[in-house]
Order: structure tokens, then C-alpha cells, then sequence
């Protein structure tokens, strides 16, 4: 007994397999008459001496080999159909639970015959996979190691194209794992009706795929041919009918009433005939199923533009919860490779996977070079697969964008010119280019207009300071100088943007008194002396530049703006009190240190209207190059000794300008006059802001 039966394959648990020479013993004889030595498990190591467990074990041996047989169409052998892994599942699952069983090892065994074996070997497989919930490496790994015979199509010649055990696993294990097979649903009993072909002749390959065999119609077959006939012959009319037929006699056959019951109560709604008409498809449509030919011989492959349509109309339907009869002649051949084709692309089956699987559910599916036709698309597919799912997740994205977009309604043409031009520098402002139209079909959208925020009002404090600043009179401007003057000074532009930056404020000495513009000399003053001038009945302007270069050359007498303005104060009102309009420029002079010019002082005119050249006074020996008053002590030239004066100085230099108040040098020597000193000449001055503005009367520095 020991040395009869192969190795014991442990599935885990209590399940066991193992085969015996052909013929296999039957299982009353194993169970009844105890064997001389236990039989030995595959894999493990064999024991010493020492006693194990396995010296002690019982077993219980039951085959399957003739209760569940395979039928074959040719050559084929298996695997064996899914009502059959169904009761082979039921039947070991009632042994494991067998209460008078439960101390017992449980021994699935098959003759070794390579076909028995193998169909037996992946029952087991499939049972530990469906009920027990391993995966298909873990189901396949007890029998690893053995070797079994490949299953082949249902072909008549030979078999080029192999299944094997594995393939079978993992077809059920995808379809399980996507919703395709549930054998807790599954009805053995329907399932062995309809597939036989008097009954009908059908299967589910999954929830959404029937396939069957083609029904037949010989009335419609035979009328079909009379046409056919008469067409030969020319006869254009309609076939004459059949001697003793009767329209309300005519009764389909029952495989086909069958179908038509069982298609309009299943929901299918689709009916895909690949073969030649064998009936009529107007008694499918009658009943609200649609009917598409997609003809092709059997035996061959279809062309990728039938599969691109049947899987686009497939999933149309399916995604809609219908489903799909599909048919050949047969139901097997080419019914098998578009279903199988669907799988690849809808469920990512590999051609091997998919055949198998396919052939346990309806055995004989994809035959011949079918096979290597799907083995070799399936990336194909595949591709197909992934560039629908791209195309999908696009478009739903697209949906979603144009759903959440915010569509601007169109804005009505304008009912006159002026609200037009409005909207048209609406347009413009915005900076939005719209084009108007007539047709209100092809109107474009405005841009809505911009909201205009009005002017935000001043506070009244801010407004009336605003007006009280307006109401004040700009300052006067100085005349222009007459030409044969303008001619004589050269005054660079830089030096004039500098004049009102020269002016320096004066220390210990009080703020320049602002005058006001002095009336015009009368007739008689005019002509109580010599004729004088507009230039000269105003104010010479003098500047930095011209007081360094006066200071330069008069060592003891500086004269300050303020000191200047009231002897010119005075001298006005000692004569007819009018005072002159404007200082009177300096000119056509040298340079101060060029030349060693006599320092002079701008004064202003008398009474008479006559002025006298002052005494000229000794050169300074060190000249200044600040600005600023020259020292008025005997003896001490220091350069900076002018700012610090004190009063008393001050005081004297005052009554000194008053004892030449009346020299009238102006006119009698013109050409010692000093000359404005240009920016080269006064090194070392600190940056000035150029600025322009009007000067005052008072705006003068000595």
C-alpha cells in the first residue's frame, strides 16, 4: 500500500492529495482494509526510529474520478466546468465537517492517468482558493513540484497552445477579486439546464456576458432560401408560401423560446451575432433587445475594428446595468475571443488568464489560433485600456470645469449713440478688447464697467487754507537788465541757479525789513538833476561772489545788508522820500584777485538822483574766502574775523557807509566796478541746492 501511492501533498489542515497507479483502487477497499505502512507526506523530512504523530493518523481516502467527468467536443479533457468545481467543493467541505470524520486525515486521490490527475489536483487547488480564501501561489505550492499535463483547446488537430494549473488559479482568482464570480450566488442547477442544447445552450460568463449558441429558425431558414431563389430567377415578388402553412401555426422551436424568455427577464439588452443568419433578428428587436451583426468566418480572428466596436458598444451597455448576448454559430470559437478580449481590456486579464477562466465557466471557448491571436493582442489591448481610461478621466475633468465655470451673460446692445460711446470708453479704459454686434447670436460678452469711487471731499479747515494761500499775491519779479548791461556781465548759469543760496543770514544782526516797490520819481526830481535811469533807480543785486570779491580789496569796511538798507532809508528820506525800485546790478568790472579792484559798496542813490565813486581804499594783503564781513581792526587781516564782530564794530561800520552815502562812483567809474567772481575762482565752498526764486529789495550781502 505504502509503495502504491505517491507522496501525500499537504494542503494544510486535514486536506491531503495523492494518486495511485492506473487503475485506481476504489475507496471502500483503501477505507476498509488498513494498509501495512502509512504512506509518507511530500516535503517533509523522514523520521528515525523515534515515533511521530504520523505513525498514529487515520486516514480517510475519496476520489472524484467518476462522478465528475469531463465532456469532451474533441480532443479536450478539462479543466472540468464550474458546476463541477461547485460540487467537488461542496463535497470536501462536508467531509472536513463530518463529525464521525473529524479524527481523520482527508485523502483526495485520482488514478494516475495525466488527465484525471490534473483535473483532480485543481479541484483541491480551487477549493483551499474559493472557500478557505488563500491566494493562488499559496493554493498552488503542495503541488508544486509535480508534474502535470497542460489543458488544450477543443480542436481537432494538435495542440499548440497549453493551459496549466496556474493559469486556471489565477483566471478565478481575478475574476473573484473583480466581482465576476461569487459562488455563494451560483445556481448549480441553472446552470446545468441552460447549458444544455436542448434547453437552450447558454452561459454567464460573468454578470454582463452571456454567451450561447446561435438559435435556429428553420421556417425563417427555408423562406430565406425560396427568396433566394426567386431572386436567382429574376422574380422580384414575395416568396410564395409553404403548402399548408398558416401565419398564426408558426411556433419556434424550444431552445429558442427559451432564449427569448430568458433574455427579456435577465435585462438583456444587446444581442451580438458574429456567425451567418440562422434566424430572423427582428423577433429580438420585437421584444425591446437590439440586435448588431459583427460577422466573421469561424475559425479566424477578427479584424481590431470589430473589437474596438464591440468593446465600445459592450461597455456602453454595461455601464448603462445591461447585459450582452454574444453568439456564433457554436458559442464558442469566436464568441469566446471578443468576450475574452473585453476581459483584457476591462479587467487587465492576460490572454492566458482569460481563456481559462472562460473555459471553466463555458468549456471549449477560443479555439484553435484564437488563442495565439489573444496572446499576442493583449498589450494591444491593453494600450487601448489605458488610453480610454486617459481619454475618460479628461473628459470628467472637463465636465467639472465647466460646470463650476461662471458663464457672463451677454450685455444687450445699446439703445442710443450716447450710451454706445459710453460703453465703447468703457472698453478702452479697461483696457478689454470687444468686438459689437448686430446679430445677438454672435454677440461677444462686455466686460463689465469699472465702479467709479467719486472724489473724496477736503475738510473744510483744508479748504479754507487752501484759499487764504491763494488769496496771498506772488512776490514781484525782477526787471530785466538793459542790453548794454546784459552784454557787459557775464554771469554764468550755474552762478545764477546759486544767487538766493549765497544769501547768508548774519549773526547778532536783525532780520532784513522787506520793502515794498517805491513810487516812480516825479517830473520835478527829474528835472532838478541829470537824467537817471530805470537800472539805476533800482537796487543792485549783489550776491556771495560779489561780496568776496569786495571784501577782498576793503580790509576795514564791511557793510551788511541791514546796515545798507538803513542808510538807503535814510538818504530817501533826507530827499524827496521815494524809494528806489530795484538794487542796481554791479558790472564791467575784473576780477577782484586778478586785477586787485578797489572794494566797493552798493549804496543807494540820493536825493538828487546823483551818485559819487567812494575813496579807494588800500588792498587787502591776505583776501577771504569766506563770504562774510571783512575785520575792521587796524592791523589784524585774518580772513575769518569778520562773523565774530561785536556791536560795536558793527556801529562804526554803519556811521562810515552813512559819510559816503552821497559818492557817486556809479557813473563816474564804471570800469572799477566788481565784477561777479565765477565758480573757479571760489574754491572750497560747501554744495549749494539749486534753486530760482525772486529776490526782495533786502536780499543783499556786502
Amino acid at each position: 500500500m505504502a509503495n502504491a501511492c505517491e507522496p501525500l501533498c499537504h494542503f494544510g489542515g486535514r486536506l491531503y492529495f495523492t494518486s495511485f497507479p492506473h487503475p485506481a483502487p476504489k475507496p471502500d477497499v483503501l477505507n476498509r482494509n488498513e494498509p501495512d505502512c502509512k504512506p509518507g507526506i511530500r516535503g517533509q523530512l523522514q523520521a528515525s526510529t523515534s515515533a511521530t504523530p504520523d505513525d498514529d493518523a487515520k486516514y480517510y481516502y475519496f476520489t472524484v474520478d467518476d462522478q465528475l467527468v469531463y465532456l469532451s467536443f474533441f480532443q479536450d479533457w478539462g479543466p472540468l466546468n464550474l458546476a463541477m468545481v461547485y460540487k467537488a467543493c461542496i463535497l470536501i467541505h462536508e467531509l472536513l465537517q463530518d463529525q464521525d470524520l473529524s479524527s481523520h486525515r482527508l485523502v483526495l486521490y485520482s488514478s494516475s492517468d495525466p488527465r484525471r490527475k490534473a483535473n483532480a489536483a485543481l479541484l483541491m487547488a480551487l477549493y483551499v482558493m474559493i472557500v478557505q480564501h488563500r491566494p493562488p501561489w499559496e493554493a498552488f505550492h503542495p503541488i508544486a513540484e509535480l508534474e502535470f499535463m497542460p489543458f488544450r483547446d477543443a480542436g481537432r488537430g494538435r495542440s499548440d497552445f497549453n493551459l496549466s494549473i496556474q493559469d486556471c488559479l489565477w483566471g478565478i482568482y481575478k475574476a473573484t477579486q473583480n466581482g465576476l464570480l461569487d459562488m455563494n450566488e451560483f445556481d448549480v442547477e441553472d446552470y446545468e439546464y441552460y447549458e444544455k442544447v436542448e434547453n437552450g445552450d447558454w452561459n454567464w460568463l460573468t454578470p454582463n456576458f452571456i454567451a450561447f449558441a446561435s438559435p435556429v429558425d428553420s421556417y425563417w431558414i427555408k423562406r430565406e432560401r425560396e427568396r433566394r431563389s426567386q431572386e436567382l430567377q429574376g422574380n422580384d415578388g414575395p416568396a410564395s408560401p409553404i403548402k399548408g402553412e398558416l401565419a398564426l401555426q408558426r411556433k419556434l422551436s424550444t431552445p429558442f423560446q427559451n432564449c427569448l424568455e430568458y433574455f427579456e427577464k435577465r435585462n438583456v439588452k444587446l444581442v451580438v451575432r458574429l456567425n451567418n443568419p440562422l434566424y430572423d433578428r427582428q423577433v429580438f428587436m420585437d421584444r425591446g433587445i437590439n440586435h448588431t451583426e459583427l460577422y466573421f468566418d469561424d475559425g479566424t480572428n477578427p479584424t481590431d475594428e470589430i473589437v474596438r466596436r464591440f468593446i465600445d458598444m459592450a461597455d456602453e451597455v454595461i455601464e448603462q446595468g445591461g447585459v450582452v448576448a454574444v453568439h456564433c454559430k457554436a458559442g464558442l470559437g469566436r464568441t469566446g475571443t471578443l468576450i475574452g478580449a473585453y476581459l483584457v481590456w476591462k479587467y487587465n486579464f492576460t490572454a492566458t488568464e482569460a481563456i481559462a477562466f472562460m473555459r471553466i465557466v463555458r468549456p471549449g471557448s477560443v479555439v484553435g489560433p484564437q488563442q495565439q491571436y489573444m496572446y499576442l493582442k493583449q498589450l494591444e489591448w491593453a494600450k487601448w485600456a489605458a488610453v480610454d481610461e486617459i481619454k475618460r478621466t479628461e473628459a470628467a475633468a472637463a465636465t467639472i470645469a465647466l460646470r463650476q465655470t461662471v458663464v457672463t451673460p451677454a450685455t444687450p446692445p445699446a439703445e442710443s449713440d450716447e450710451e454706445e460711446n459710453v460703453n465703447m470708453i468703457t472698453e478702452l479704459t479697461t483696457t478689454t478688447t470687444t468686438t459689437t454686434t448686430t446679430t445677438t447670436s454672435l454677440s461677444i460678452p462686455k466686460t463689465p464697467p469699472p465702479v467709479v469711487v467719486p472724489p473724496v471731499t477736503p475738510a473744510r479747515h483744508v479748504a479754507a487754507a487752501q484759499a487764504r494761500a491763494k488769496a496771498i499775491s506772488p512776490p514781484g519779479q525782477p526787471r530785466k537788465t538793459p542790453a548794454p548791461k546784459r552784454r557787459s556781465i557775464a554771469v554764468e548759469d550755474s552762478d545764477e541757479g546759486e544767487e538766493e543760496a549765497d544769501v547768508l543770514p548774519q549773526l547778532g544782526v536783525a532780520p532784513p525789513v522787506r520793502r515794498t516797490r517805491a513810487k516812480p520819481v516825479s517830473a520835478q526830481s527829474r528835472t532838478a538833476g541829470p537824467r537817471v535811469t530805470a537800472s539805476e533807480q533800482r537796487p543792485t543785486r549783489v550776491t556771495r561772489s560779489t561780496a568776496a570779491a569786495a571784501n577782498n580789496k576793503k580790509p576795514t569796511i564791511g557793510i551788511t545788508s541791514t546796515s545798507l538798507t538803513m542808510t538807503a532809508t535814510r538818504a530817501l528820506r533826507s530827499g524827496n522820500g521815494q524809494a528806489p525800485n530795484k538794487i542796481p546790478r554791479l558790472a564791467h568790472a575784473q576780477s577782484a584777485r586778478n586785477n586787485n579792484a578797489v572794494s566797493t559798496t552798493a549804496i543807494a542813490p540820493t536825493a538828487g538822483g546823483t551818485r559819487r565813486p567812494p575813496p579807494r581804499a588800500p588792498p587787502s594783503p591776505m583776501p577771504s574766502r569766506l563770504p562774510t564781513l571783512a575785520s575792521t581792526r587796524r592791523g589784524n587781516h585774518h580772513p575769518t574775523a569778520s562773523v565774530q564782530e561785536k556791536p560795536v564794530a558793527i556801529a562804526s561800520v554803519v556811521k562810515a557807509a552813512q559819510a559816503q552815502q552821497n559818492a557817486d562812483w556809479m557813473t563816474s567809474n564804471a570800469s572799477q566796478v566788481v565784477e561777479k567772481g565765477s565758480k573757479s575762482e571760489r574754491p572750497n565752498l560747501r554744495p549749494i541746492r539749486r534753486r530760482r526764486s525772486s529776490f526782495s529789495a533786502a536780499d543783499v550781502v556786502a
